[in-house]
Protein backbone atom coordinates (compact mmCIF):
# COMPACT_ATOMS: atom_id res chain seq x y z
CA UNK A 1 0.00 0.00 0.00
CA UNK A 2 0.86 3.70 -0.60
CA UNK A 3 0.12 6.59 1.52
CA UNK A 4 0.07 9.88 -0.63
CA UNK A 5 0.08 12.49 2.27
CA UNK A 6 1.24 15.93 3.26
CA UNK A 7 3.81 16.69 6.22
CA UNK A 8 1.46 17.59 9.68
CA UNK A 9 -1.75 16.99 7.47
CA UNK A 10 -5.01 15.19 8.82
CA UNK A 11 -3.19 11.98 6.83
CA UNK A 12 -0.86 11.81 9.68
CA UNK A 13 -3.92 9.85 10.97
CA UNK A 14 -3.92 7.27 8.69
CA UNK A 15 0.00 7.34 8.57
CA UNK A 16 0.42 6.69 12.40
CA UNK A 17 -2.96 3.80 12.08
CA UNK A 18 -0.36 1.75 9.39
CA UNK A 19 2.56 2.12 12.02
CA UNK A 20 0.13 1.08 14.67
CA UNK A 21 -0.99 -2.12 12.66
CA UNK A 22 1.84 -2.84 11.84
CA UNK A 23 1.01 -2.91 8.53
CA UNK A 24 3.60 -2.40 5.20
CA UNK A 25 3.32 0.37 3.20
CA UNK A 26 4.90 3.44 1.32
CA UNK A 27 4.54 6.81 1.29
CA UNK A 28 4.78 9.26 -1.16
CA UNK A 29 4.87 13.30 -0.34
CA UNK A 30 1.94 15.71 -2.36
CA UNK A 31 2.78 19.60 -2.58
CA UNK A 32 -1.09 20.35 -1.73
CA UNK A 33 -0.40 23.57 -3.26
CA UNK A 34 0.75 22.71 -6.68
CA UNK A 35 -1.28 18.87 -6.82
CA UNK A 36 2.03 17.12 -7.53
CA UNK A 37 4.02 14.59 -5.68
CA UNK A 38 7.51 14.13 -4.77
CA UNK A 39 8.13 12.18 -7.96
CA UNK A 40 6.69 15.04 -10.36
CA UNK A 41 3.28 13.11 -10.82
CA UNK A 42 0.06 14.89 -10.81
CA UNK A 43 -1.64 13.92 -7.76
CA UNK A 44 -5.37 14.73 -9.39
CA UNK A 45 -4.38 11.21 -11.13
CA UNK A 46 -4.74 9.98 -7.66
CA UNK A 47 -7.16 11.44 -6.35
CA UNK A 48 -9.40 13.74 -8.58
CA UNK A 49 -10.20 16.11 -5.59
CA UNK A 50 -6.76 16.90 -5.02
CA UNK A 51 -6.49 16.71 -1.26
CA UNK A 52 -4.35 14.12 0.87
CA UNK A 53 -5.10 11.39 2.31
CA UNK A 54 -5.01 9.05 -0.18
CA UNK A 55 -4.16 4.99 -0.02
CA UNK A 56 -3.64 3.26 -2.77
CA UNK A 57 -3.77 -0.34 -2.38
CA UNK A 58 -1.72 -3.08 -3.52
CA UNK A 59 -5.09 -3.97 -5.96
CA UNK A 60 -4.20 -0.61 -7.75
CA UNK A 61 -7.83 1.10 -6.24
CA UNK A 62 -7.33 4.03 -4.06
CA UNK A 63 -9.45 5.00 -0.92
CA UNK A 64 -9.85 8.51 0.02
CA UNK A 65 -11.30 10.34 3.25
CA UNK A 66 -9.22 9.95 6.51
CA UNK A 67 -12.47 8.10 8.43
CA UNK A 68 -12.90 6.00 5.80
CA UNK A 69 -8.77 5.29 5.36
CA UNK A 70 -8.27 4.48 9.05
CA UNK A 71 -11.22 2.43 9.76
CA UNK A 72 -9.90 0.41 6.60
CA UNK A 73 -6.78 0.15 8.27
CA UNK A 74 -8.06 -0.68 11.59
CA UNK A 75 -10.13 -4.01 9.75
CA UNK A 76 -7.31 -5.33 8.04
CA UNK A 77 -5.33 -5.72 11.50
CA UNK A 78 -8.26 -6.65 13.54
CA UNK A 79 -5.63 -8.07 16.11
CA UNK A 80 -4.29 -4.66 16.94
CA UNK A 81 -7.73 -3.70 18.49
CA UNK A 82 -7.85 -0.26 16.68
CA UNK A 83 -11.09 -0.19 16.64
CA UNK A 84 -14.53 -1.96 17.47
CA UNK A 85 -15.83 -4.99 15.92
CA UNK A 86 -17.61 -3.70 12.25
CA UNK A 87 -21.99 -3.63 13.50
CA UNK A 88 -21.09 -3.21 17.23
CA UNK A 89 -22.32 -0.49 19.40
CA UNK A 90 -19.13 0.53 20.18
CA UNK A 91 -18.32 0.76 16.53
CA UNK A 92 -20.71 3.24 15.95
CA UNK A 93 -19.30 5.25 19.05
CA UNK A 94 -16.12 5.20 16.80
CA UNK A 95 -17.44 6.23 13.76
CA UNK A 96 -19.59 9.38 16.03
CA UNK A 97 -16.04 10.20 17.12
CA UNK A 98 -14.51 10.39 13.42
CA UNK A 99 -17.33 12.22 12.51
CA UNK A 100 -17.25 15.01 15.10
CA UNK A 101 -13.51 15.63 14.96
CA UNK A 102 -14.41 15.60 11.12
CA UNK A 103 -16.98 18.12 10.60
CA UNK A 104 -16.61 19.67 13.66
CA UNK A 105 -12.92 19.97 14.74
CA UNK A 106 -11.60 19.82 11.38
CA UNK A 107 -13.56 22.05 9.80
CA UNK A 108 -13.02 24.55 12.33
CA UNK A 109 -9.55 24.70 12.08
CA UNK A 110 -9.56 25.58 7.99
CA UNK A 111 -10.44 29.17 8.48
CA UNK A 112 -7.43 29.68 10.42
CA UNK A 113 -4.83 28.26 7.97
CA UNK A 114 -6.09 30.87 5.78
CA UNK A 115 -3.59 33.83 4.71
CA UNK A 116 -6.50 36.08 3.59
CA UNK A 117 -8.98 35.66 6.19
CA UNK A 118 -9.59 38.87 8.75
CA UNK A 119 -9.05 39.72 11.86
CA UNK A 120 -13.27 38.95 13.24
CA UNK A 121 -13.45 35.53 11.04
CA UNK A 122 -9.98 34.64 12.88
CA UNK A 123 -11.48 35.30 15.66
CA UNK A 124 -14.70 33.68 15.20
CA UNK A 125 -13.23 30.49 14.50
CA UNK A 126 -10.92 30.28 17.42
CA UNK A 127 -13.64 30.60 19.48
CA UNK A 128 -15.33 27.83 17.73
CA UNK A 129 -12.19 26.26 18.15
CA UNK A 130 -12.54 27.02 21.61
CA UNK A 131 -16.18 25.17 21.66
CA UNK A 132 -15.54 21.61 20.04
CA UNK A 133 -12.11 21.71 22.63
CA UNK A 134 -14.58 21.83 25.41
CA UNK A 135 -16.16 19.23 23.88
CA UNK A 136 -13.70 17.39 23.97
CA UNK A 137 -12.30 18.06 27.11
CA UNK A 138 -16.10 17.03 28.71
CA UNK A 139 -16.00 13.58 26.78
CA UNK A 140 -12.20 13.05 28.90
CA UNK A 141 -13.50 14.86 31.99
CA UNK A 142 -14.60 11.11 33.49
CA UNK A 143 -10.92 10.48 33.35
CA UNK A 144 -10.45 7.80 30.14
CA UNK A 145 -7.31 7.96 28.56
CA UNK A 146 -8.80 7.52 25.47
CA UNK A 147 -12.12 8.78 23.85
CA UNK A 148 -13.48 5.08 23.52
CA UNK A 149 -12.14 4.47 26.90
CA UNK A 150 -9.62 2.52 27.78
CA UNK A 151 -8.13 1.20 24.31
CA UNK A 152 -6.37 3.37 21.93
CA UNK A 153 -8.48 3.65 18.76
CA UNK A 154 -8.11 4.97 15.55
CA UNK A 155 -9.95 8.30 16.68
CA UNK A 156 -7.72 8.71 19.33
CA UNK A 157 -4.63 9.42 15.56
CA UNK A 158 -7.00 11.78 14.41
CA UNK A 159 -7.71 13.36 17.29
CA UNK A 160 -4.44 13.99 17.84
CA UNK A 161 -3.38 15.09 14.91
CA UNK A 162 -5.93 18.22 14.40
CA UNK A 163 -5.15 19.02 18.00
CA UNK A 164 -1.43 19.26 16.71
CA UNK A 165 -2.72 22.06 14.33
CA UNK A 166 -3.02 24.37 17.86
CA UNK A 167 0.33 24.82 17.93
CA UNK A 168 0.61 26.15 14.47
CA UNK A 169 -2.66 28.71 14.65
CA UNK A 170 -2.03 30.83 17.68
CA UNK A 171 -4.69 28.43 20.09
CA UNK A 172 -3.12 27.76 23.55
CA UNK A 173 -4.34 24.25 25.13
CA UNK A 174 -3.86 25.93 28.96
CA UNK A 175 -8.06 25.57 29.33
CA UNK A 176 -8.05 22.03 28.82
CA UNK A 177 -6.20 19.75 30.90
CA UNK A 178 -7.51 17.27 30.48
CA UNK A 179 -7.06 17.15 26.37
CA UNK A 180 -3.36 18.39 27.25
CA UNK A 181 -2.63 15.15 29.28
CA UNK A 182 -4.43 13.46 26.13
CA UNK A 183 -1.81 14.70 23.53
CA UNK A 184 1.39 14.13 25.79
CA UNK A 185 0.26 10.36 26.14
CA UNK A 186 -0.09 10.21 22.79
CA UNK A 187 2.91 12.30 21.73
CA UNK A 188 4.77 9.32 23.72
CA UNK A 189 3.50 6.62 21.83
CA UNK A 190 6.00 5.31 19.73
CA UNK A 191 4.33 4.67 16.58
CA UNK A 192 3.32 8.46 16.78
CA UNK A 193 6.61 9.80 17.10
CA UNK A 194 7.94 7.31 13.98
CA UNK A 195 5.28 9.18 12.22
CA UNK A 196 6.10 12.54 12.99
CA UNK A 197 10.08 12.05 12.54
CA UNK A 198 8.72 10.21 9.02
CA UNK A 199 7.12 13.34 7.98
CA UNK A 200 10.17 15.98 8.89
CA UNK A 201 7.87 17.16 12.31
CA UNK A 202 10.39 16.52 14.85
Amino acid sequence: MKLYYAPGACSLSPHIALREAGLPFTLEKVDTKTRTTETGADFTTVNPRGYVPALQLDSGEVLTEGAAIVQYIADLKPEAELAPKAGTLARARLQEELNFIASELHKAFGPLFSTTIGDDARREAKEKVARRFGDVEQKLSDGRPYLLGETFSVADAYLFVVTNWANHTGVALDAWPKLQAFMQRLTGRNTVRQAMQAEGLI
